[in-house]
């Protein structure tokens, strides 16, 4: 965890270069970005106002084909990854051209929300000057349509005509299609063969971008008592039975472990009783029971979250240890879910920081500095983390997102995109 610490430290000093200003070629660039700024804006109304939660993927689709006509428009080739019906998603879209000069861009974004069509709809519309509303507007449509802006601006200044840029946008990013090997194997490749991935996710906030996440799994905790009369739970033969462990076992996990910087492990469902039935894909528990009855049944259903794979591991091996120390005449086990990677700081990350810090002071825009890891959840970057350099969160700014009223800061849109498209034009050259 010290080279967190230190990597930080650096990410901290890294906006303290001398600002130059912007060459011709980019001064034209943010030219053109502003140019066709008011189109993309309608083409982010379009996509809003489709439905694309997860599971919907007919919906999905649709906001795929309006980004991949956009793309085909600017001669770069797209492509539709279609994933086995088994894994019940859409797919994804990738929109590409090859070249040989500069560095190989991955661009990362995603179609679906978590907003499906049987949930009160947010039709895109704009509540004051500065400000739209709109189900996934920032999470991530806004962020799908600065990509887009991107390519066009250097595509249209003939400035990637011998570059490698890969846009890919998943289909499945806030439900991920299981098992993950599938869903996410042409996307790992992908990313294999590029030299640098940028990943348009949200905004925190203008002046700051991520070099790190925490990763995400889970984890299942059953647990079994002998059942009989409760007058007897406190006798020398008697059982504490399953409720009474599984709250002990829940208090260890706080008491030994809270505290460790970027550990994380949250109990979201709890079961028990008598009759006992779960569902494990759903996360859902029927249960019944009497107040004379020692508990023979529990259930825990948990998150753990994580920065770096040893993390993981020594939070999975002090949790077990917890688990198998049990009460009189109960036992308990616990199983562990992988899930989203995390994406770990590392100083090629704090490279692209330092880039993106000097094309934001010579636009006059002020200082970019790496964010907290902490602060950021699983996304769809953490899966390709280990192969290339990468920075995320250079998405649309607003806030809300995952819930009803989810917003974009309509002012900074334009900001961010400029800012972006001179980064990759640097990153090309």
């Amino acid at each position: 965890m010290k080279s967190f610490f230190f990597l930080m430290l650096l990410a901290a000093a890294a906006v303290t270069t001398q600002a130059q200003s912007l060459s011709a070629t980019e001064q034209k660039i943010v030219a053109e970005v502003q140019r066709q700024h008011a189109a993309n804006v309608e083409l982010l109304k379009e996509t809003v106002n489709i439905n694309s939660g997860s599971l919907n993927i007919a919906g999905v689709k649709a906001v795929g084909e309006k980004l991949a006509a956009a793309y085909r428009k600017i001669g770069f080739t797209t492509e539709w990854i279609s994933l086995p019906d088994s894994l019940k998603r859409a797919g994804h879209l990738v929109a590409y051209r090859k070249g040989k000069k500069g560095k190989r861009i991955l661009m990362i974004g995603h179609l679906d929300t978590v907003f499906e069509p049987d949930m009160e709809a947010n039709p895109f519309r704009m509540i004051n000057d500065s400000t739209a509303t709109g189900q996934g507007v920032v999470d991530m449509k806004g962020g799908n349509v600065m990509m887009l802006a991107i390519c066009q601006a250097l595509a249209n200044l003939n400035l990637i005509d011998d570059a490698t840029i890969v846009c890919y946008y998943t289909g499945d990013e806030e439900s991920t299609g299981s098992p993950e090997w599938v869903s996410r194997q042409d996307f790992i490749a992908r990313a294999k063969a590029s030299d640098i991935a940028l990943g348009f996710e949200t905004a925190q906030n203008f002046s700051t971008v991520a070099i790190g996440r925490r990763g995400s799994s889970s984890w299942k905790l059953t647990v079994q008592g002998k059942q009989s009369h409760s007058a007897g739970m406190f006798g020398t033969n008697g059982s504490y039975g399953a409720i009474y462990e599984a709250a002990r076992i829940l208090t260890e996990f706080r008491q030994k472990l809270d505290g460790e910087k970027y550990l994380t492990f949250s109990p979201g469902v709890i079961a028990g009783g008598t009759e006992l039935n779960t569902n494990d894909e759903t996360f859902r528990a029927t249960v019944s029971g009497k107040t004379n009855i020692i508990a023979p049944a529990a259930v825990v259903y948990g998150d753990l979250r994580f920065l770096g794979e040893q993390q993981k591991a020594n939070a999975r091996n002090n949790m077990r240890q917890i688990v198998v120390n049990n009460l009189r005449g109960t036992a308990a086990q616990i199983e562990f879910y992988d899930g989203f990677p995390s994406m770990e700081p590392k100083p090629g990350n704090l490279q692209l920081v330092q880039q993106l810090n000097d094309v934001s002071m010579a636009m006059g825009l002020g200082p970019v500095k790496a964010g907290d890891p902490g602060s950021r959840g699983a996304g769809d970057i953490s899966w390709v983390a280990q192969y290339v350099d990468c920075i995320d969160g250079l998405g649309a700014s607003g806030g809300g997102a995952h819930a009803p009223g989810e917003t974009i800061n309509m002012k900074e849109l334009p900001r961010l995109t400029e800012r972006a498209a001179v980064l990759v034009y640097r990153l090309t050259r």
